[in-house]
């Protein structure tokens, strides 16, 4: 079955550009196009997609705030940030809204095609060390919680899994994790899913992101 994406961005000329590029793959079609994210709300209301290539800046509603409604809807399309290198602090709030990531507009056609594929099987497209290093920019960013409400999440957590979850946002593969805490790595993927489970999150950008919210994790990757 064929990846059903959709593209979102007020420029024609780029959409054009992706819209081959994909159109190329045997497993991935373009099912619908929008330019700016209130055309892309009322399309995704009657069209099933799989993956939204998202633009950030556009005209009457920007990216952040279009994948903030996407991701608040029932069973939702996985959304992926387009963005440039003078635009970080808008794919740090594209992770916040709930985006599974975020590539740069020039990334080449074959890392575009392997991202898209990622981000729907269920992976996050980040990398978690250019995650963390992102986070570690925009951290001030990051509302002040507190403490308690979040915190409170963590309780959830074994103690183990609080030390599975400090290692993946300081940007650590299931590899290494399993390497400093003397475990399998099926042993790390296995704890990784629970703490996905128990905190109702989607994949390692937002366990990275909750990290730095709750203070388990502070800007500089101090655990």
């Amino acid at each position: 079955m064929s990846i059903r994406v959709m593209l979102v961005d007020d420029q024609v000329l780029l959409r054009t550009g992706f819209r081959m590029v994909l159109a190329a793959q045997p497993d991935m079609e373009v099912v619908a196009e929008a330019g700016d994210g209130v055309e892309a709300l009322e399309v995704l209301r009657a069209t099933k997609v799989d993956v939204v290539l998202m633009d950030v800046r556009m005209p009457k509603l920007d990216g952040v705030e279009a994948t903030r409604r996407i991701c608040q809807g029932v069973n939702p399309p996985k959304v992926l940030i387009l963005t440039t290198f003078d635009l970080d602090e808008y794919a740090f709030s594209g992770l916040k809204a709930g985006a599974s990531g975020f590539m740069l507009k020039d990334v080449p056609p074959g890392e575009l095609l392997t991202a898209i594929r990622s981000v729907h099987s269920g992976d996050a497209v980040v990398a978690p060390s250019t995650t963390r290093r992102l986070l570690d920019r925009f951290a001030p960013m990051l509302p002040n919680t507190g403490g308690q409400p979040q915190h409170k999440r963590l309780e959830r957590l074994t103690e183990r899994e609080r030390e599975v979850m400090i290692l993946v946002a300081q940007g650590l593969s299931n590899g290494e994790i399993a390497a400093r805490l003397v475990l399998s790595e099926a042993t790390v993927k296995t704890h990784v899913g629970r703490i996905l489970t128990k905190l109702d999150l989607r994949d390692r950008v937002q366990v990275v992101v909750l990290a730095y919210e709750t203070g388990l994790v502070r800007a500089g990757g101090a655990g």
